[in-house]
């Protein structure tokens, strides 16, 4: 413990900074967070050992205020430097992502907040079911006009607009300084698990129960009950006083989980995801940092909470690439649960039926434990997968209506189109998945061969038939789209399909289906996807249409068939993940067929029938390929067997980016086992009129390249206008 007046290292969450020395003025210990101030501006720091700069005590400035509430622990601090150190993030960096409620600090402001008066005179545009949607996904508690905006992401009009014509009215001002979360879990006795449920449940218990560090992949087929297996598990640490996160992917926290959830506990999760108001974000940090918060449900982002006592965390559909974030830093969520936990000594769970490689062959090594599902829960039979090939199967035109004579040429194969209708004929629902937003994803003159390019942007722009507009997927901007080409002035086309276009075939060759369109365009928050969800188990919706949103999560046991449009998709490119990847995509999409009392049926439709991905997923092979594709990776030394770090460099000129890069190829070292690649234009090279180009490092499984890296970007200086991005073994190649 620190005396008033000693002189102590406070870290700051900016990027640049390994701390700074502070007089306190107060008693305080490591891992205390204090505010003080950086060149006058305020941040909250935290303690991290004794001043070191050897500056006259005059010269120090003293701290502000030390906070009470919560501190981080050794381990916490040890884990800030491991993190560091992995990713090379600067240690700032990796607390800006802990401190990131800096509210929670401050006294409970004061402003006007809204209620939303639901009432059926109001007609319900996009917007307001936008705006009704954030108070859904905040237990319709009074928001301020600030959080509405951003979380229905509205323009303020919106707002204005809405508080005038009376559908948002005010109520009390005070937001509340006490948290709202006062749950008490416990078994309620609704669910009992099977022998092979029980037996997984217990190896983790026996974990639990030693207070040690281990690593349990929870290895299930889709729908063998895997999250009542870590469930029993989080009760378990729950009663013996630690803290819990269930972390995963944002699509994941459906309505269908919260009701599990409660179900089984009693009582809802308190959860932790991106479209929270302020005061309820500050609420659940203030929870979680006193200890009146021990579990939580959440994205990537709740690892970061500032946990006491933390003894177990759950990492749900742990392949999921969603878990790798690439703003503020890059980091892979699940690795750095991981670490955490080795770190402060706890089990960590691993949940998923379809493995990431790198998690496979830390099982292979020994340093993980599998814990195998292989049936599904309540006797419910895995689909029969099949494939179409569409070099037979050539699919049928269409006119969009009976009067007109242009045919339009169809995707969907006659096989697709008879299972369709004897799916409906049986009363049963239909899935077609589609893994590309919009109508058509090229829109190109086929005289001159111009083609709809983003302008800030180095990618092709596409259209979206819904809003009648091009769109970028890469920074969201949109243009209208022309009428003739803009260089030969002839008639532009439309080529490649979008999921748009599908649901207008699905229109005209089936008119009296009730279809829905699912994805990232349609579905804006979590309550737009709870009620098509709710839709989709009342039998409302016959063929519901959708992106990789439909791929995980959910149970609709009248889903019979399933069909993948294109199969294909995601097979060919640069990525060494491409097969991994797509045989996860398509594994979890085939598990939404049959998971009630009828068998399903999976179709997809591929020109490869005979590709590996393919032919192991028909066969359920799945082991097969993955300890294919793992040795193909040994034989090419890429991740696991190797290790990648990408260093993308970007700036707002192209001289600039292109005289930086010169230097940094001059400063290059020479690697034992290893070489640096580049720099070569990253494969999307201009992203929102920013330029980009791309090294590689690359080594061997056990070399310790950060230290290296680090040291070969501090031989050159960055110019003020260039950004460096460090990504230690990439999930995208973009």
């Amino acid at each position: 413990m620190f005396k008033t007046g000693d002189i102590v290292k406070v870290l700051i969450p900016n990027v640049i900074n390994t701390g700074y020395d502070y007089r306190l003025t107060a008693p305080a210990d490591i891992g205390a967070f204090v505010r003080c101030t950086v060149m006058n501006k305020q941040y909250i720091g935290v303690i991290i050992g004794a001043g070191d700069s050897n500056l006259e005590s005059s010269k120090i400035k003293p701290i502000i205020e030390v906070c009470n509430l919560g501190h981080l622990s050794k381990a916490d601090i040890d884990w800030i430097y491991k993190m560091s150190d992995w990713t090379l993030m600067t240690p700032g960096a990796v607390l800006r992502l802990i401190v990131n409620v800096p509210d929670a600090f401050n006294p409970a402001s004061i402003e006007q907040l809204y209620a939303f008066n639901f009432n059926d005179d109001f007609k319900m545009t996009d917007a307001r079911q936008a705006v009704y949607d954030a108070f859904q996904s905040n237990d319709n508690d009074a928001m301020s006009a600030n959080d509405i905006q951003n979380i229905a992401r509205v323009s303020p009009s919106v707002v204005k607009t809405m508080i005038k014509n009376g559908i948002l009215i005010p109520v009390q001002q005070r937001v509340k300084n006490k948290t709202m979360f006062d749950y008490t879990y416990r078994d309620m006795g609704t669910v009992v698990l099977n022998d092979e449920q029980q037996s997984a449940a217990n190896e983790i218990a026996n974990a639990l129960n030693q207070n040690t560090f281990s690593v349990h992949l929870l290895d299930g087929i889709t729908g063998s009950g895997k999250t009542q297996v870590y469930f029993d598990s989080a009760l378990r640490a729950y009663n013996a006083g630690k803290s819990v996160l269930l972390m995963m992917p944002e699509i994941a926290l459906t309505a269908q989980f919260m009701s599990r959830f409660e179900k089984r506990f009693g009582a809802p999760p308190v959860v932790w995801h991106s479209n929270l108001t302020a005061a309820r974000r500050r609420d659940i940090w203030r929870g979680v940092a006193d200890g009146s918060i021990k579990m939580v449900v959440g994205t990537r982002s709740a690892l970061f909470l500032p946990w006491q006592n933390l003894g177990l965390i759950v990492v749900d559909e742990e392949h999921d690439t969603s878990y790798k974030q690439e703003d503020m830093g890059n980091y892979h969520a699940r690795d750095m649960a991981i670490l955490r936990a080795k770190i402060a000594n706890f089990p960590v769970v691993l949940a998923s039926a379809t493995p990431s490689v790198e998690t496979l062959h830390n099982v292979a090594l020994g340093k993980y434990k599998r814990l195998r599902l292989m049936s599904r829960f309540g006797g419910a039979q895995l689909p029969k997968i099949e494939t179409i090939d569409m070099r037979v199967q050539r699919p049928e035109s269409y006119t969009l209506d009976k009067d007109s004579e242009n045919e339009v040429s169809g995707n969907l194969s006659p096989q697709l189109c008879e299972a369709i209708s004897d799916t409906l004929a049986q009363h049963r629902q239909a899935m077609l998945f589609i893994n590309r937003r919009g109508f058509a994803p090229i829109v190109q003159c086929k005289k001159c061969g111009w083609v709809a390019q983003c302008p800030d942007c180095s990618v092709g722009m596409n259209y979206h038939k819904r809003i009648g507009k091009l769109l970028c997927h890469m920074c969201g901007k949109t243009v209208a789209l022309p009428d003739k080409c803009p260089q030969c002035g002839n008639d532009v086309s439309m080529r490649g399909v979008g999921l748009e276009k599908i649901e207008q075939e699905i229109s005209v060759k089936f008119p009296n289906a009730h279809t829905a369109l699912v994805s990232s365009d349609t579905i804006i928050s979590r309550e737009a996807l709870e009620r098509l969800v709710h839709k989709m188990e009342d039998g409302e919706i016959d063929i519901i249409i959708g992106t990789q949103i439909l791929a995980k999560g959910h149970h609709f046991p009248n889903l019979t068939l399933v069909g993948v449009v294109d199969a294909d998709m995601g097979l060919f490119g640069t990525d060494f993940r491409a097969g991994e990847h797509t045989f996860q995509q398509l594994f979890q999409v085939a598990g939404r067929a049959g998971r009630g009392e009828f068998p399903g049926r999976v179709l997809l439709q591929t020109y490869q029938p005979e590709h590996p991905v393919i032919t192991a997923i028909c066969k359920g092979n799945r082991d097969e390929f993955f300890a294919s594709d793992m040795e193909s990776r040994k034989n090419a030394k890429m991740p696991p067997y190797g290790q990648l770090i990408a260093v993308i460099v970007e700036a707002d000129k192209e001289p600039t980016l292109k005289k930086y890069c010169e230097q940094l190829s001059d400063a290059a070292p020479n690697l034992s086992g290893g070489k640096i690649m580049g720099p070569i234009a990253a494969q999307i090279y201009q992203i929102r009129n920013w330029y980009r180009m791309r090294f590689l490092v690359a080594g061997e499984a056990k070399a310790n390249l950060q230290p290296i890296v680090r040291d070969w970007l501090n031989k050159v200086k960055q110019p003020a206008n260039v950004r460096v991005k460090i990504d230690v073994n990439p999930q995208n190649f973009m």
